[in-house]
């Protein structure tokens, strides 16, 4: 992944995620695109007549906000021995994170809402960038301060499309794993895409893996598939989201939302 897109916002996960996204530009010898984003909400007010006006004060505010927070990342990115850049929008978030990542590998996200200008993901903001967007996003999650992209990686399999794209999507970080796991949770129904068709593609590119087909039993999928990543010491999880029709309420009406909210790996989402 040479080209990675980072979003930074000035909440707690920044450091981590800054790390994150720093590691797979070494690790690719990329380019590190950072993009700030003041959605224009922040500036607006309406009052009881529907009216609509620009708060001044709150405007001097977040333009201060910005330029610390720009000369704070300039500085820490000056020490680095990679390529990189900064840009900051004021614009619709999801928007901007859709355009600037058109042409990037993969868009670095965190799960921290911003108290500040209320432009964190949420779970709408990560379904609408799936949606509109053909880029693969990595959620860091809460909590988390090292990402290994040379770690063991797992892809969640359902056989979807989605699933497919994700791979696909992920090919170049599965290159650089240590170890890559295929865990297909209860493979007793037709499939579109069957996990040995997954190892069979990735063996095309000289990546070896290991499929493990696990019952779903008493356990949510969700549950399954976060004790997977953990007993196999993920340092990624793999996983296709916001399909269509049964796909869609498979993973990102249930298993894909609460993966976001429960699971401490790190995730490569894509559509």
């Amino acid at each position: 992944m040479k080209s990675v897109l980072l979003h930074v916002q000035d909440d707690e996960g920044l450091e981590p995620r800054l790390q994150a996204a720093l590691s797979i530009v070494r690790a690719s010898s990329g380019h590190l695109s950072c993009l700030h984003v003041t959605p224009i909400n922040a500036y607006v007010a309406f009052d009881s007549f529907g009216g609509m006006f620009v708060m001044n004060d709150i405007m001097q505010a977040l333009e201060d906000q910005e330029v610390k927070l720009r000369a704070r990342v300039e500085v820490q990115l000056g020490k680095e021995d990679v390529s990189w850049s900064y840009e900051h929008a004021t614009t619709d978030p999801t928007h901007a994170l859709v355009s600037h990542g058109a042409l990037a590998d993969v868009i670095v996200l965190g799960r921290s809402r911003h108290s500040k200008t209320a432009s964190t993901p949420t779970m709408a903001m990560f379904g609408d960038i799936l949606k509109a967007s053909r880029t693969p996003i990595l959620v860091f999650p809460d909590g988390k301060t090292s990402f290994d992209p040379l770690g063991p990686a797992v892809v969640g399999w359902n056989g979807s499309i989605e699933a497919a794209n994700a791979l696909r999507a992920a090919l170049p970080l599965l290159k650089l794993a240590s170890t890559v796991n295929i865990v297909a949770i209860d493979e007793s129904g037709e499939l579109d895409f069957p996990s040995l068709d997954a190892s069979e593609y990735l063996s095309r590119h000289g990546v070896t893996s290991e499929i493990h087909s696990e019952a779903k039993g008493s356990r949510t999928v969700t549950e399954k598939i976060v004790a997977m990543a953990e007993a196999l010491a993920a340092s990624t999880l793999v996983m296709g989201a916001y399909g269509h029709s049964r796909a869609r309420e498979y993973w990102f009406g249930g298993v894909t939302r609460s993966v976001l909210t429960e699971c401490g790996v790190p995730l490569l989402l894509a559509h």
